[in-house]
């Protein structure tokens, strides 16, 4: 018996990078690395992987045969043994939909995470199905970090324990990564969620976004959102996310299940270029964004993205 990761691979240019920045990477590329250093970050993502342990079964549809987490850790291995620059991701609802979650009640999903190497994860609103309590208890086996800037936790066990922002560096890079979450109120019964109080997330974005660019100083900033790719109606979603802020570089979505076979460009409140992603549920594929950056200053100049659907094929 042996398992194989199936890899189908999109590639697109960031249309925001710098003009000729990118004219002189596709006309004298020698040229360029004389004379600026190369710097290679690799950003790999999930949501929604809903307690799905292992994979689905030969029986499920479309996704029959996919996911598990153990052709997704195999896979984050071999990437990481190719590249020297690795950030791991997750956009929420890492809780519920197995009875792994029903039994454990989380314990082997924060473990399982822990053991992939993910750097941090924003909450979803299943998250919550075990209320604030369920959280707290299984924080403990999570070796990696949670944000959320929009929701506050005063007076709550959670208090102090999910912070707004994380920065991470990376080769002389700092990342700043921010969390977004859905509103709870209609979606999450209330003794869930308890003294939780929603914020606004365009306006909570926007301030931990700036304060990630100018004061942190961040070269480049990742928001995990919890909100939705798009609605049919005015219900705040990562497109009107994207369009009504600024200093964000790249949303990492989730709740919405969508499976965007190449991230989707939109423009931000300063008619620059943010990139939005989200690879469905149920831990089926892995997302993998590549940017290659210059330093001083350092700039994104160019991006690549994989949609890697992970594929158990038996013999």
């Amino acid at each position: 018996m042996g398992e194989s990761v199936l890899i189908n691979r999109r590639t697109f240019i960031k249309t925001g990078a710098s003009t000729m920045a990118l004219a002189a990477l596709a006309t004298s590329p020698l040229r360029l690395l004389a004379s600026t250093e190369m710097i290679k970050l690799t950003i790999l993502h999930t949501n929604d992987w809903h307690s799905r342990i292992d994979p689905f079964a030969t029986d499920a549809g479309n996704n029959a045969g996919m996911g598990g987490a153990a052709v997704r850790s195999a896979l984050i291995k071999k990437i990481r043994q190719q590249e020297k620059n690795v950030l791991l991701l997750d956009a929420g609802d890492i809780f519920q939909g197995t009875p792994y979650f029903n039994f454990f009640e989380g314990e082997l999903e924060y473990k399982l995470m822990s053991e992939m190497g993910y750097d941090v994860a924003t909450l979803g609103n299943h998250d919550f199905d075990n209320g604030i309590e369920g959280i707290v208890n299984q924080l403990r086996h999570a070796q990696f970090s949670f944000v959320n800037c929009n929701y506050q936790f005063k007076d709550t066990l959670l208090e102090g324990k999910i912070k707004p922002y994380r920065v991470i560096k990376k080769q002389g890079l700092k990342i700043g990564i921010l969390g977004v979450g859905i509103e709870l109120q209609g979606l999450v019964p209330g003794e869930l969620y308890g003294n939780i109080k929603y914020g606004d997330a365009i306006d909570a974005a926007n301030k931990t976004a700036a304060l990630l660019k100018q004061e942190e100083k961040c070269d480049y900033v990742v928001c995990l959102s919890h909100l939705g790719y798009k609605y049919n109606s005015n219900k705040i979603s990562d497109i009107r996310l994207a369009s009504q802020t600024k200093n964000i570089d790249l949303i990492i979505g989730g709740h919405t299940h969508t499976l965007l076979q190449a991230p989707d460009i939109q423009k931000n409140a300063e008619n620059k270029m943010v990139m939005i992603n989200q690879v469905g549920w149920g831990g089926t594929h892995l997302g993998r964004i590549d940017l290659i950056f210059t330093t001083g200053p350092k700039q994104a100049l160019q991006t690549t993205s994989a949609l890697l659907p992970l594929q158990n094929n038996k013999s």
